[in-house]
This record gives C-alpha cells, sequence and structure tokens, in this order.
C-alpha cells in the first residue's frame, strides 16, 4: 500500500521516519482514513487545498504532522493547546478572527469542541479573566492528526504541563524584529541572549518562529505564571542593557524604534505562541524549526516549509531532543535580577490590554498620551 506523502522525496521519507505502523486506507474521493499511535481518524477532504501557491492539500498536512510527530508531540504533549484553524486553507486575502473584529476567515478556538474521540485528552485551564475551561492536551499522534482534520494549522500550546496547569514549567523568550529590523538581526540578538540565559543558569534552545522572529525556549522547575513573566521580563532587560542599539523590552511600540523587541507578554497566562513544526498561513507554508546554535546565524525561514522540513527531520532528527531529556532549571538568579530592577525604579511592565489591571502594574496608556495629559 502506497502512502500519499508531500511532493518529491518526502513521500518515501515517511516510510523511513516513523517508527510507529502506519497505514492509509482509501475510503472514498471524500474521506480517507489514518491509523497512527493512539488511534484511528478519519481525514475529510484530503484534496481538499490549502496552500493554493504550492498546490499542498490537506491529506499531504496530515502527512507532514505524521512525518514530524515525533519532534512536534514532544513539544506538545500534555500541555493545553489553542488551536489556529483555517478551514478554509491559506486563500488570498483570508483574514483571522480577532477580539475586536470576528469576521475573519480563520479562527482561534480555545475550549475543546464536544463529542471528542476517545483518543483525545483535554485539561482544565484558568484565562485571565477566571474563568475556567478545558482545552485539548495532545498525547498521541492520532490527536494531532485529528486537529489537523480541524483545519488547524499552527498549534498554540501553553508553557504549563497536564494536570498542574497553573506551574510554568517552560520558559519562553520571543525576540520579534521591528521594522526596520530582520530574522537576522533577531538571530543576532538571540545569540547574545544565549549567553545571558547561562549567566542565569538556564539553558535556552532556538527556533524560528516560522517568519521573521526567533524563539528561545528553556526546561524550568515549576513556578507560577507572574515568576515566570517577571523572569522572562529580567532577563530581556539584561540583553537589552548589553545591546541597547540592537534590543528592547519597551511595550509601547512608539519607543521601540528600529530594534529587536523581548515581547515578555508572551509568559502571561493565556498567551498565543507556535509550537515547534507548526505550520504558518503564509503562501509558501513556513514551520517553526528547531534550530542548533551552530545553525541560527546562517538559517533563512524560508528555507523551513512543509515541503522541505520531512528531508531536514530525515536526515537529523529532531533538533531539539536534547531539549526534552534534560533536567528543569532554576529561574532563582532571574528573579534576582527582576528585584534589584525593581529597587533601581525598574519594576512592573504592562500587562496585555485584555488582562484585569494587576498588582503593581503601570498605567496602560502610551507615554505620549500620559506627558499630553495634565491631570497626570
Amino acid at each position: 500500500m502506497r502512502l500519499v506523502g508531500v511532493p518529491g522525496s518526502a513521500s518515501v521519507l515517511i516510510h523511513r521516519t516513523r517508527e510507529f505502523a502506519r497505514s492509509l486506507v482509501c475510503m472514498s474521493r471524500d474521506a480517507v482514513q489514518f491509523d497512527v499511535e493512539g488511534g484511528s481518524v478519519r481525514l475529510s477532504s484530503p484534496d481538499k487545498v490549502y496552500f493554493p501557491d504550492l498546490g499542498i492539500t490537506k491529506r499531504q498536512l496530515a502527512d507532514y504532522v505524521v512525518t514530524v510527530s515525533d519532534g512536534m508531540l514532544a513539544a506538545l504533549r500534555g500541555r493545553p493547546t489553542t488551536m489556529e484553524r483555517w478551514p478554509g486553507g491559506v486563500t488570498s486575502g483570508a483574514t483571522i478572527s480577532t477580539r475586536h473584529d470576528s469576521h475573519g476567515d480563520a479562527f482561534y478556538q480555545k475550549q475543546a469542541p464536544g463529542n471528542l474521540p476517545s483518543f483525545v485528552e483535554t485539561a482544565e485551564v484558568t484565562y485571565p479573566s477566571g474563568r475556567r475551561a478545558h482545552q485539548v492536551t495532545p498525547r498521541n499522534v492520532a490527536t494531532l492528526v485529528w486537529m489537523l482534520n480541524l483545519g488547524t494549522l499552527r498549534w498554540h500550546p501553553w508553557p504549563v504541563t497536564a494536570p498542574d496547569t497553573d506551574r510554568v514549567d517552560e520558559l519562553r523568550i520571543d525576540l520579534d524584529p521591528q521594522p526596520g529590523t530582520n530574522f537576522a538581526d533577531a538571530a543576532r540578538a538571540a545569540a547574545e541572549l544565549r549567553g545571558v540565559l547561562a549567566d542565569a543558569g538556564l539553558t535556552g534552545w532556538p527556533k524560528t518562529s516560522g517568519g521573521r522572529g526567533v524563539h528561545v525556549f528553556c526546561r524550568i522547575e515549576p513556578v507560577d505564571f507572574v515568576d515566570a513573566r517577571h523572569a522572562a521580563i529580567a532577563v530581556g532587560r539584561e540583553l537589552a542593557r548589553r545591546m541597547p542599539r540592537q534590543v528592547t523590552v519597551n511595550w509601547w511600540k512608539e519607543e521601540r524604534g528600529e530594534r529587536v523587541f523581548v515581547d515578555f507578554n508572551q509568559m502571561a497566562r493565556d498567551r498565543l505562541m507556535a509550537s515547534a513544526y507548526s505550520i504558518r498561513p503564509m503562501p509558501k507554508a513556513q514551520v517553526s524549526a528547531p534550530l542548533s546554535w551552530d545553525e541560527l546565524a546562517d538559517a533563512d525561514p524560508a528555507d523551513f516549509t512543509v515541503l522541505t522540513m520531512p528531508d531536514r527531520y530525515a536526515d537529523g532528527g529532531d533538533r531539539w531532543a536534547e531539549r526534552y531529556l534534560a533536567s528543569p532549571e532554576s529561574i532563582g538568579t532571574a528573579l534576582d535580577w527582576y528585584l534589584r530592577d525593581a529597587d533601581n525604579g525598574e519594576g512592573e511592565m504592562p500587562y496585555p490590554p485584555e488582562y484585569p489591571k494587576m498588582p503593581g502594574e503601570p498605567p496602560r496608556v502610551q507615554p505620549s498620551r500620559r506627558r499630553a495629559d495634565p491631570d497626570d
């Protein structure tokens, strides 16, 4: 039985890279059955084109997910995950719904849908509002394919592992290039960040965001969300001190300039950050690629796509495999830095706009408007 894979040699590589038994049985023109680790998944509309510029179909996306599933599942296992669903594919002019405009073609699904297959697990999380809900928590390949069948292209896992969904065990540093900067600038900042993390007793692991940014993740001993966010703020401030012309932690866009922004609020509760191997909804189907530090300086995000990642994965496996075996590390030094900075007048930073007012938080008004307010 022939497996239908992504174009070119990737369909052959699927055979070489999977250790578990898998079969793909054609049911009809309207559906195929994926028998994978965890269960059997019916993939509807397998020939539907999701990326028109490349002709990539839904079935080929499912094959991609199965091909890289070891690495993808390692990044997602046990983590409550928001699904970024593009059921109509990545068509010209397609937009995603936001909290300000709900009329987009794609949408974020946080709460788990009803009538879940038996192999899909969920975990309860608490949102910033205090509301509680259950989110899908991947623990097997079948769940990944089932999520893909719903049109999920990007998986946004929380930095927690069920059942302890109020304790962060993954510190994430998001290096976001601002206008006038690019991926190369973010990569240079990440190289310096590696040293900052080492000085804090932490080991960082880089990946592309799928776009222009760089993400650096660390395994940490579980802490609450406030401490994790404070650690990210402290690390970002230290990086900005070492690269003041290239890096900023300023929350307000008017103050960032042409620098790489350390988005510390990605460590706030219920923020979205794509997992390793997630597919970016861009015409060329770029993916978030785990990297070794030696690869980072010469990396080009455009090189990592649904079409190219299977070859890379077959040749070298998951570049983050050792990360999942490493011992968690303490953020104690980073928190000491935060307290030191607070004593010197640099304390809490603004939270995301959907948050309730948080203890010690400065005004959520951009500096230029505050200065213009005679009552300030």
